[in-house]
């Protein structure tokens, strides 16, 4: 059992993708923004999409394992089509409103601390912020798509 796990070439062809683009995201994150932000090993979103480079490294092993034909990669491709969609539609849209109800989150505890302070008493509130990047823009799940296909052809290379 053990034995088939080590050698599942589409199983270790998607964590090296998963791994791999998580490691990129530390530094894209430094050359956009001139400072490291150790976070992007395990953070969602940002580029390229990690999501996305897992599912299609994983569609294209197996379809380079089993053959296009296969139901299985059948199985792996739609279940990538649906993974690269949820990335930019519903998990972006949570992240826009995570943006919007922080902002009200901030406004209102600001207008609670000046009315706080009118009373003369100090504030003592904790304030846990939303993760507000959490699916992705259109460019960094094809930029992801593009990265799992290569790493599964460079992994079949060195694999086989």
């Amino acid at each position: 059992m053990l034995r088939d796990l080590l050698t599942n070439y589409p199983l270790w062809t998607a964590a090296i993708a998963i791994l791999s683009a998580q490691v990129i995201k530390l530094p894209w994150h430094y050359f956009m923004n001139r400072e490291w932000d150790w976070n992007w090993l395990v953070n969602p979103g940002g580029m390229p999409s990690s999501h996305t480079s897992a599912v299609t490294s994983l569609a294209t092993a197996v379809g380079l394992q089993e053959g296009m034909d296969s139901p299985i990669f059948a199985l792996s491709a739609v279940f990538a089509v649906i993974v690269m969609y949820d990335a930019t539609g519903v998990r972006r849209q949570a992240g826009m409103h995570a943006q919007v109800l922080n902002q009200l989150r901030n406004d209102f505890a600001s207008l609670m601390d000046e009315l706080r302070q009118m009373k003369e008493k100090s504030p003592d509130e904790t304030r846990v912020n939303l993760k507000e990047i959490l699916g992705h823009q259109p460019i960094e799940v094809f930029t992801g798509a593009w990265f799992g296909f290569a790493v599964a052809l460079l992994v079949s290379f060195f694999w086989h």
